[in-house]
């Protein structure tokens, strides 16, 4: 079984027409599972739905404290995309013997066939199933290990930090 964790993120935000800003209501992972046909076993569990930038350390324990008691080896975590290589390293330095795959979207889900999400979620899901225990940012088809991983705000793409 693969355990999926929300925390927010862009990847679950909606958009206000009225307003122009992004918000949180639900979580997409339900209807993500369904239209991508998902036949493996699966739990989903909303931890929290927050935009990363706004995410505390007792944010950062709680997730870490939810994959420690998570009974399944294989762990997948929505998070957004400012701060995830920051809660990666909260999750290494836990040292859980489990694989841990964090991924994220530029673009909500919401948007439609604009949004990296569901490229960017099946990525991790196919790293969770073949990675060794660990912590991994998985983000523009490929994985990173936790320390060697930034966004590039210039570009908006992840990279290594040295080859």
């Amino acid at each position: 079984m693969i355990q999926v964790f929300i925390t927010g993120g862009t990847f679950d935000k909606e958009y206000n027409y009225i307003t122009g800003k992004l918000y949180f209501k639900d979580t997409h992972m339900h209807k993500m599972m369904e239209l991508g046909r998902c036949s493996m076993d699966i739990n989903i569990k909303t931890l929290m739905m927050v935009d990363s930038l706004e995410m505390t350390e007792e944010d950062r324990q709680i997730i870490s404290l939810n994959c420690r008691k998570s009974s399944s080896e294989s762990i997948i975590i929505t998070h957004g995309t400012d701060t995830m290589v920051k809660t990666a390293s909260v999750l290494a330095e836990a040292n859980i013997p489990k694989t841990i795959i964090i991924t994220g979207a530029m673009v909500p889900y919401a948007f439609g066939t604009s949004s990296d999400g569901f490229f960017n979620l099946g990525a991790a899901f196919a790293f969770a199933q073949t990675l060794p225990h660990g912590v991994y940012v998985a983000m523009n088809g490929r994985y990173f290990n936790w320390d060697n991983v930034r966004k590039n705000r210039q570009t908006g793409f992840f990279e290594t930090l040295r080859e």
